[in-house]
Formats: structure tokens, sequence, C-alpha cells
């Protein structure tokens, strides 16, 4: 039996290196059957009484199918 991924998620640590902007924590998210990327990053409240995950979601887009040769260039007129 496969699991129904459907409207789940999970969040890994991620390593920031030496770059503050990049996020705390990445994985990936299924929303009605469309996959995001998912980012978040840890908060302080303004007040500094506690903290919180601000997150962000990209939709993944398909790795680019590279074109046949005969799709990038009209072959047709090459004289042979």
């Amino acid at each position: 039996m496969q699991y129904d991924n459907t409207n789940s998620g999970t969040l890994f640590k991620n390593d920031k290196g030496d770059n503050d902007k990049r996020p705390e924590y990445k994985g990936k998210i299924d929303i009605n059957g469309v996959e995001y990327n998912l980012s978040a990053w840890v908060k302080v409240m303004k007040d500094g009484t506690g903290k919180f995950l601000s997150l962000k979601a990209d939709v993944k887009k398909p790795a680019p199918v590279a074109k046949h040769v005969a799709e990038q260039d009209d072959l047709s007129e090459i004289p042979f």
C-alpha cells in the first residue's frame, strides 16, 4: 500500500552556512495534489515574548526537458 502524501509535508534542518538569509528549515509540502518547496525561518516576536516560524511556499517546477535537435532548428533548409 502506498502512503497518500496529499495535504501533508516535511521540514528538515537546513545548513545555513555563513548566509543568515537562508532558511533554518527546508522541505516539501503537498496541497491538494500540487507539490511545493517549503522554507521556514525562526523569528522572534516584536515584543520579545516568544518565537514563531515564518513560512514560504513555492510551487515546485519540473526540471526542464531538452528539446530534440529537429525541434530546435529548422533542418528543412539544409541542402542534403
